[in-house]
C-alpha cells in the first residue's frame, strides 16, 4: 500500500476531526510550527517520503520476528504469538522535563518502599488514619511477611510507573507497577532498532543511552544479597516458555549473564535455595522473579502450582535468599492503594509529591459511587486488581448497552472498581496507513532500588494505534516507540545534515 506524504498528511489528518485540537500535540505546537525540541527532526522528516518509512518498519517487523520478540495474549483463541507493533517515529523528551519526570517516579517508588515496609512492621500510616486498614484485606497483602525484614527494607526492586501527559507542563501518574513489571526489553529491543535503522539521526540529537540497564540492574540486585555473601550468585525465576513476556525473561537473563531458572531447576536444603547445575548444585543468593507470589511456593500459596518452589517462602523469611520483587510487594500497587500515594510521600519523607496522582474517585464511598454512575459516559472505570487494559470501561466510548451492563458489574462490587476522569492524552506523530498521524502516548519509566534508587533516561513508550483510542496496552492492539530523552536541549536546534545522502548511506548500512 502506497502512503501519502508524511508531514502534509500529518496536518490533513490533524485538521480532520475538532476533537484532536483538545489534545496536546508533544511535536508540534501549532500547524507546520514544530516544538523546539522536534525542529531538527521536523527537518529531516520533510525530506523523507513515507513509503520509505514504511519500509523501515517492515524491515524492524522482520528483524523483530527473526530474534523471537513475540507475546501472546491471554484468552485468545489460537493461541498465536504476536509482535507488538513498532513505530519508527520517537517521542523525544527534553534533558528539563525528564529531570522532572526522574525526580518524581524516584521520590514515588522511594515511598512506596517505606509503605511497604511500613504496613509489614509497625503500620503506623494506618494507626495515623493516613491508609484505611481495609489495605490488610487488600488480596495482595501477604500475612506471611508481616515482621520480616527484607535487605536495605526494599522491596520493590523494579518498578514500573506509568505516566501520562495533558499539556506542555503537566504530567500525571496513571498507575504503579510493582509485582513483576514488564517491559524493559521493548524499551532495550526499540533503541538498538532505532540505532540500527536511523544512524543518521542519532548523530544529530544527542540522545541518552539506555543499553546499560541490565548491568545497573544486575548491580542493584547483587547489593541486595544476604549480609556476608561476597560473589552473590543471581538467577532470573520465569514461569517457562509459554508466559505471554518469556522473550523478556530469557532477554534480561542473557544480557545480565545470568542463569535462566523454571522452578523445577531449584530445590531447599538446609535453609538455603540451590540451582542444579551439570556440576552439581549451587547456591542462589538472588531470585529475581517473574512468578506471582501465589505460584511462588506450593507449601504456602497454591498447592497446585508447579511453578514455584517448595521450601522457598521459608528461606526467604529467614533470610537465607532475597526475592526480588519481594512477596507481598503488590499490596502497593493496587489501583485503590495508589490513590494515597501523595500522603505516603508526605508522611514518609515529608515532602509535596513531585508528580500528581489523576483526580480519582472511590466507588466504596457512597457520595463517590453515586457521582460515577450519574456521570458514567464521561468516565474511565477500573478494575482495582485489574491490568493489561482489562476489566476496564471507557465511558465516552462506550455503547449505551455497554454503560447498562457496567453498571451492574459495579452495583454487585463498589468496592473492586475506581474512576477516573477521561484524560485528554497528549499525542506523538506516529506512523499508521493514512501517513503520519497524531495518536496517544503513554511513557512506563524502570525505577531500580538497590544502595541507591535510579531510572535509566527513557522508558517503555507505548502508543494507541486505533484512532481516537486511549487504550496503549499491547494486549488491546496498542504498540510502541523508542523514547529519545535528550542530553542537551540545545541538540534539537542543530541543522541536520544532507538527508538524501544520510537515507543512502543508512540503505547500505542496513
Amino acid at each position: 500500500m502506497q502512503f501519502a506524504f508524511n508531514l502534509i498528511n500529518y496536518r490533513k489528518i490533524k485538521s480532520m476531526s475538532d476533537t484532536v485540537d483538545k489534545f496536546f500535540d508533544e511535536m508540534q505546537a501549532k500547524v507546520g510550527d514544530a516544538r523546539a525540541i522536534y525542529k531538527a527532526y521536523q527537518r529531516w522528516l520533510k525530506n523523507v517520503p513515507t513509503h520509505q518509512l514504511a519500509a523501515k518498519r517492515a524491515e524492524a517487523e522482520l528483524l523483530f520476528r527473526r530474534v523471537g520478540i513475540t507475546f501472546n495474549v491471554y484468552g485468545d483463541a489460537d493461541g498465536a504469538e504476536r509482535l507488538i507493533p513498532f513505530d519508527v517515529i520517537p517521542r523525544l523528551i527534553s534533558s528539563k522535563e525528564w529531570a522532572h519526570l526522574s525526580a518524581g517516579v524516584i521520590q514515588r517508588v522511594r515511598a512506596l518502599n517505606m509503605f511497604l515496609h511500613d504496613i509489614y512492621h509497625k503500620q503506623e500510616i494506618i494507626q495515623a488514619g493516613i491508609v484505611p486498614y481495609t489495605i490488610l484485606s487488600n488480596p495482595q497483602y501477604r500475612p506471611e511477611m508481616f515482621g520480616v525484614d527484607v535487605p536495605n527494607q526494599i522491596y520493590a526492586h523494579i518498578a514500573g510507573v506509568d505516566l501520562v501527559r495533558t499539556s506542555e507542563s503537566q504530567f500525571y501518574v496513571l498507575e504503579d507497577n510493582l509485582r513483576t513489571p514488564s517491559g524493559v526489553s521493548y524499551m532495550l529491543e526499540n533503541r538498538k532498532m532505532m540505532m540500527r535503522l536511523f544512524p543518521d539521526l542519532f548523530r544529530q540529537y544527542s540522545v541518552a543511552p539506555v543499553e546499560h540497564y541490565p548491568q545497573v540492574l544486575l548491580n542493584n540486585l547483587r547489593s541486595v544479597a544476604q549480609s556476608g555473601v561476597q560473589d552473590p550468585t543471581v538467577v532470573l525465576l520465569s514461569p517457562g516458555a509459554y508466559n505471554s513476556a518469556y522473550f523478556e525473561h530469557a532477554f534480561l537473563a542473557q544480557q545480565m549473564g545470568i542463569e535462566l531458572v523454571e522452578g523445577q531447576d531449584l530445590f531447599v536444603r538446609n535453609n538455603a535455595v540451590y540451582m542444579r547445575t551439570t556440576q552439581g548444585p549451587r547456591r542462589v543468593d538472588v531470585i529475581y522473579r517473574r512468578i506471582d507470589d501465589d505460584f511462588l511456593d506450593p507449601l504456602v500459596f497454591k498447592p497446585d502450582s508447579m511453578l514455584g518452589v517448595p521450601g522457598l517462602l521459608s528461606v526467604y523469611r529467614n533470610g537465607g535468599v532475597t526475592l526480588a520483587n519481594a512477596v507481598g510487594t503488590g499490596a502497593a500497587d493496587d489501583k485503590a492503594t495508589y490513590i494515597y500515594v501523595p500522603q505516603m510521600i508526605k508522611f514518609y519523607l515529608g515532602e509535596e509529591p513531585i508528580l500528581q496522582n489523576v483526580p480519582t474517585y472511590e466507588l466504596s464511598k457512597e457520595d463517590d459511587l453515586a457521582y460515577v454512575l450519574d456521570h458514567l459516559d464521561e468516565l474511565v472505570v477500573k478494575e482495582v486488581q485489574g491490568s493489561g487494559g482489562y476489566g476496564m470501561l471507557v465511558g465516552p466510548a462506550a455503547t449505551k448497552q455497554e454503560l447498562a451492563e457496567f453498571k451492574l458489574r459495579i452495583l454487585s462490587k463498589p468496592s473492586s472498581y475506581i474512576a477516573q476522569p477521561t484524560l485528554a492524552l497528549s499525542t506523538c506523530p506516529t506512523l499508521v496507513e493514512q501517513g503520519i498521524a497524531p495518536r496517544h502516548v503513554d511513557l512506563r519509566p524502570f525505577v531500580l532500588s538497590g544502595k541507591t534508587v535510579s531510572v535509566v533516561p527513557g522508558g517503555l513508550c507505548r502508543v494507541a494505534l486505533k484512532e481516537g483510542s486511549l487504550v496503549v496496552n499491547s494486549s488491546q492492539g496498542g504498540g510502541t516507540k523508542d523514547t529519545w530523552v535528550l542530553e542537551r536541549d540545545d541538540t534539537a536546534a542543530e541543522k541536520p545534515t544532507n538527508t538524501s545522502q544520510a537515507i543512502k548511506k543508512e540503505e547500505v548500512a542496513c
